[in-house]
């Protein structure tokens, strides 16, 4: 419900008419679907439109300690999997579960290791996760699932040097490791080969992505260590705010305080953050960018951005980082009175904990913790609040009675015959039109 909702979301942004329209034109008509609009693609550019859609408000689910939004590109998959082989639910709920357990575990090999060298885990893991969940409903046997693997390594990517400029390029790193893992898992089908030690090789993804520290990070019992049996994925969170899953704590205790004590952003004097160390290169530093985003991507990834945007609206959902909010004066004021230093007891990847301290103009101050963020394991969303979410998201393209036929299908998943129907109830119309191609 969540990915379905934030796809849907994402296909209204101007980024989603772009990806639309570019999937429109590299595809020939086929089979699957585009959500919101029932444009019909071939499954590898309708899984990478869907998929590339639901980040584009930076609001999908994450997995704690590898930071993968894994859900994203493994719902897309999937979903555009069902239109082209008989998928049940009970299918899609295995193959969904496979997918985003493989993603996460990869994640976790050396955890926050990847954001600090310029790498977005989703776009190197969530590849992985998908290529197995594709080979699972395409029934591939092992050794062809090892071989899909292999090939999987040369299309996982996620440089993030958009970040440096505020581009979209992240955005599209669910919809690639879902049109990527889709396709390793075909060519493995047909009889292409990859590498059998695609993680550990002497050229592998760890060797080669951390280079001089792979001789001492990775931890490979990650991978398979209690498979089947513990489920590492379910330490993974919901998004209550559209913005880097790291800020949500501060997010949540800044919004408190407004609250509590009634602070408008012309009260403030200074607000202090304490963060843990491997957030900083994220959404702390360089603090010109962070202090004046050039764009909402931008915006979202800023500690500074975002608690004055927070402050001054009151919330953050769905409409935050407008391009009006981006050039408010009084919020980019209130941001550089916001500050940050390193708290060597804070924890590290697997945990979001924050707090905001405000001292005020007339010498009060206040502070807020939150030891958990909303929406994880600890400190969970309601099912009436993630409805909500959804509603919020998908108003867009669907009615109030669409809304509600899609929830109550997503309830009862476990007993549909046809996963397929749950894209086709994402779409208003069954008669799109394609507006232009090669």
């Amino acid at each position: 419900m969540d990915v379905l909702g934030l796809s849907l979301a994402g296909a209204g942004t101007p980024f989603g008419r772009s990806t639309r329209a570019a999937a429109i034109a590299l595809s020939p008509p086929g089979p699957c679907r585009v959500v919101g609009t029932g444009d019909r693609l071939s499954v590898t550019a309708a899984a990478f439109a869907n998929g590339a859609f639901s980040q584009a408000l930076e609001f999908d689910d994450t997995h704690n300690e590898s930071i993968v939004h894994m859900s994203s590109p493994a719902v897309a998959a999937a979903l555009a999997l069902s239109e082209i082989t008989p998928v049940s639910g009970r299918d899609l709920i295995t193959a969904i579960a496979l997918g985003n357990e493989i993603s996460c575990r990869a994640g976790s090999v050396a955890s926050g290791q990847f954001h600090k060298r310029g790498f977005h885990p989703t776009g190197l893991f969530g590849t992985f996760g998908v290529t197995f969940l594709a080979s699972k409903l395409l029934g591939l046997d092992a050794h062809q699932m090892a071989q899909a693997a292999g090939i999987a390594g040369s299309f996982a990517s996620g440089l993030l040097q958009c970040w440096v400029d505020g581009t979209q390029t992240k955005f599209l790193h669910p919809g690639w490791a879902a049109q990527s893992g889709i396709t390793a898992a075909v060519l493995a089908r047909e009889g292409t080969t990859g590498p059998a030690e695609v993680f550990e090789g002497r050229f592998g993804l760890f060797a080669s992505h951390l280079q001089d520290a792979f001789a001492t990070l990775p931890n490979y019992g990650r991978l398979c260590d209690d498979l089947g049996a513990r489920w590492e994925s379910r330490n993974s969170s919901f998004k209550p705010f559209p913005a880097a899953h790291v800020l949500h704590p501060y997010i949540s205790a800044i919004l408190r305080l407004r609250r509590k004590h009634g602070i408008t952003h012309a009260d403030v004097e200074k607000i202090e953050c304490p963060v843990t160390g491997f957030i900083v290169g994220i959404v702390c530093e360089p603090t010109a960018e962070k202090f004046a985003p050039a764009s909402d991507s931008h915006g979202r990834v800023s500690l500074q951005y975002s608690l004055a945007e927070a402050l001054m609206h009151g919330s953050l959902g769905k409409n935050a980082y407008r391009a009006e909010s981006l050039r408010n004066p009084e919020i980019l004021s209130l941001a550089r009175r916001v500050s940050y230093f390193v708290d060597p007891q804070y924890p590290g990847p697997g945990r979001f904990k924050g707090e905001v301290r405000i001292t005020l103009k007339d010498g009060r101050s206040f502070h807020e913790m939150e030891e958990y963020n909303r929406g994880s394991v600890e400190n969970p969303m309601t099912y009436d609040e993630i409805r909500a979410k959804f509603d919020e998201n998908a108003g867009g393209f669907l009615s109030t009675a669409r809304r509600d036929k899609l929830a109550a299908k997503i309830q009862s998943l476990d007993t549909l015959a046809d996963a397929s129907d749950l894209i086709k109830s994402a779409c208003p119309s069954d008669a799109p039109s394609r507006s232009r191609s090669f």
